[in-house]
């Protein structure tokens, strides 16, 4: 039997925080080995965990990086951590007990196999969805089953988290573009359609009134570009923009690509999609500019959001990519959800953990936010561990016709740890050093240990079901007894 090293075991494993920080700034290996004066193939294994940092080797990580220590010393430990317990809280699992104790030590002890576990709960929770959506449905052959691997959207999403949703190269890009097509006068699609027109030939054009199921579609053989007229100017601009991306910077949007961990043809065509619409974020809103309009607004949404001419959950997410090095924003979660609860959007730099699976925790205020449609609603949400974040969020509509056209209505959550808040304009009025106001909120029913919650759906994994006929907790699955 194989003893285990515990010297190892029991520190933290920065590999994946060294090697997201080095892409990051699109440095190689051996270039960053140099500035750090160690070796490529050390690196490496530090990059695979397979050697510790050592204390003066964290020192010169925090000064080229520009970070403070325990940023580094951070690394991806808590979000798979709290993957992990999320997938864990799974019926599945509901016979062994499992504790948070034991999972990260699991996670700290031999984070690959953590990540394979995961990854394996994944595939079983697609298949067993698959399988429900087929049901009764005559099979012919055994092949036409569905087999999932991670949905797309949770690999894009990966990608994203891993990148620090931050892409240096799309950056440059979007500043060569916007200094080239003038972007910086009164009509951005003016200047957009001209600049398609003059250096890729594309013609702008409106979809015909009978093409009501696209906003934006794109011929490459005629090099047409039709936009939908029943779009907002903010949107339209938005897609033309996220054209020129496509064209602009195609060659860096598939380097990016072949970087990321795609299964499948619909995960990185998804992942082309998402890049594009980040580089038409940097168009819109150039970096240098939006960082200290952001700064002097102290981060008010709306403000940036007119300013830019962009739309509310553009602004949002612009927000969350101002990671560069000596210009850096706050560090945000943002988290994009419908009415029925779905979140289809999820990023965190916050540390908030944002489930994986299904919806959040209803107290949560991207959910309350339903309550009040277009108003800021701001919320101090603390988890069950202690940590509290500052949070916002406002309902958003999105239409694709007249009246009597169906909308879809969705609610942008926003936030930061406490110690940023009194960077927002939001914070004003707010006593952050006593807070009257915490909601204590939770990840999800399944994994949160709040007993006392009046609207917990679910009982907690940790937790014994306790009923009594004879007496009524807050909620079916709480109990009434202390």
């Amino acid at each position: 039997m194989t003893s285990i090293d515990h010297s190892q075991s029991d520190k933290p494993q920065m590999g994946g925080r060294v090697r997201r920080l080095r892409r990051q700034q699109g440095l190689s290996q051996a270039r960053l080995a140099t500035e750090l004066g160690i070796s490529a193939s050390y690196l490496n294994l530090i990059e695979h965990n397979r050697r510790n940092v050592t204390v003066p080797l964290l020192i010169k990580l925090a000064e080229r990086f520009e970070l403070e220590l325990s940023d580094i010393a951070d690394g991806d430990e808590g979000r798979l951590n709290a993957d992990l317990m999320e997938a864990f809280g799974d019926e599945l699992f509901g016979d062994l007990d499992l504790t948070n104790a034991d999972v990260r030590d699991l996670v700290t002890s031999n984070g690959p196999v953590a990540r394979a576990i995961l990854a394996l709960y994944d595939r079983y929770r697609n298949m067993r969805d698959d399988a429900e959506v087929v049901g009764d449905q005559p099979r012919h052959d055994a092949t036409e089953t569905p087999v999932s691997d991670r949905l797309p959207s949770e690999q894009v999403s990966d990608f994203l988290q891993a990148r620090a949703n931050h892409f240096p190269e799309l950056e440059e890009a979007a500043e060569r573009v916007n200094h080239d097509s003038a972007l910086s006068g009164e009509d951005t699609l003016q200047a957009m359609t001209t600049f398609l027109s003059n250096t890729f030939g594309v013609r702008v054009v409106d979809l015909p009134d009978d093409d009501s199921r696209a906003v934006r579609r794109y011929d490459p053989d005629t090099r047409i570009l039709g936009l939908s007229t029943m779009l907002r100017a903010d949107s339209r601009n938005f897609q033309a923009a996220h054209q020129i991306g496509l064209l602009a910077a195609e060659r860096d949007i598939h380097a990016l690509v072949d970087e990321g961990d795609f299964t499948g043809e619909d995960a990185r065509t998804l992942a082309r999609i998402a890049l594009a619409n980040y580089f038409a974020g940097a168009v819109l809103m150039p970096y240098d500019a939006f960082h200290k309009a952001a700064r002097t607004h102290r981060y008010d949404v709306e403000l940036l959001q007119h300013r830019f001419g962009v739309s509310f959950e553009q602004a949002c997410h612009r927000l969350t990519t101002l990671q560069r090095p000596r210009k850096r924003g706050v560090p945000f979660h943002l988290l994009r959800a419908d009415i029925a609860g779905n979140i289809s959007k999820r990023f965190s730099l916050s540390g908030i953990h944002i489930p994986r699976h299904g919806g959040a925790c209803p107290r949560w205020n991207v959910y309350t936010a339903f309550l009040q449609p277009g108003t800021i609603n701001v919320q101090i949400s603390q988890m069950p561990d202690g940590k509290s974040f500052f949070c916002i969020a406002r309902t958003v509509h999105k239409a694709n016709g007249g009246y009597g056209q169906p909308r879809s209505y969705l609610s942008i959550g926003l936030g930061c740890e406490m110690s940023d808040a009194a960077a927002l304009v939001y914070a004003d009025g707010i006593n952050l050093e006593r807070p009257e106001h915490i909601v204590p909120i939770g990840v999800s029913c399944r994994t949160c240990p709040r007993m006392d919650c009046g609207q917990r759906a679910f009982p907690p994994v940790a937790h014994a079901l306790e009923t009594d006929e004879k007496a009524r907790g807050v909620s079916a699955y709480s109990s009434a007894n202390a």
